[in-house]
């Protein structure tokens, strides 16, 4: 059975957060707030972890990955980012969108898209992932949490209880939150072509 930290959205009880960062850290698997709903992650370089998110989420190997960061400082580290790419993250960071990159040799060959070699990158406007990723200290491999047969974000804590406690190690309750998945923008090709509309102002990568 899953723990379950009531954690306060402005005020992150420093306490827990170290705690779920050890946890992550030493295999689990956990879910979390994120700006546009729920996430669940895991240890960037846990296979066991990713296969456990792969089975409650029932996704294909050509599912694409996301590194939640805590900020641009490790864009470099794990994509190939140009100037413009840069600069438009720059000024629409943190927030409710996933940026896909061409992922460098940093990023665990199982988390890159098999044909196209990307990953994906967020930076969430959230006190409790901010909080969370300053205890980690390096990014979280996460997808949203979407269940099987739904199109949307879980954005209910005592729900995703009800359906995950079985399954996860960790469920961080930050309240409830937008059920709006994030605005995925591709990069990853030179252009700049939005693939989902979510949470995120498309405006600017328009």
């Amino acid at each position: 059975m899953s723990q379950f930290f009531y954690v306060h959205p402005d005020n992150p009880q420093g306490r827990l957060m170290k705690q779920a960062a050890a946890m992550i850290h030493d295999g689990a698997v956990v879910v979390y707030p994120t700006d546009s709903g729920y996430a669940i992650g895991c240890h960037m370089g846990d296979k066991k972890a990713l296969e456990r998110i792969c089975n409650i989420r029932n996704l294909e190997k050509s599912h694409n990955f996301t590194l939640i960061c805590s900020d641009l400082s490790q864009l470099s580290e794990y994509t190939r980012v140009d100037n413009t790419a840069y600069r438009l993250l720059k000024s629409n960071t943190p927030g409710p969108y996933t940026f896909v990159f061409k992922g460098s040799k940093e990023v665990p060959k199982r988390l890159l898209n098999p044909k196209r070699k990307t990953i994906g990158i967020r930076i969430p406007d959230n006190n409790i992932a901010q909080a969370l990723l300053a205890e980690v200290k390096e990014p979280v491999m996460s997808t949203t949490l979407i269940m099987p047969g739904e199109s949307r974000a879980e954005y209910d804590p005592e729900h995703i209880r009800d359906i995950l406690e079985h399954q996860v190690d960790l469920i961080i309750n930050g309240g409830h939150l937008g059920e709006h998945p994030t605005t995925v923008v591709d990069f990853s090709d030179g252009d700049i072509s939005i693939i989902r509309v979510g949470e995120g102002d498309p405006t600017p990568f328009e």
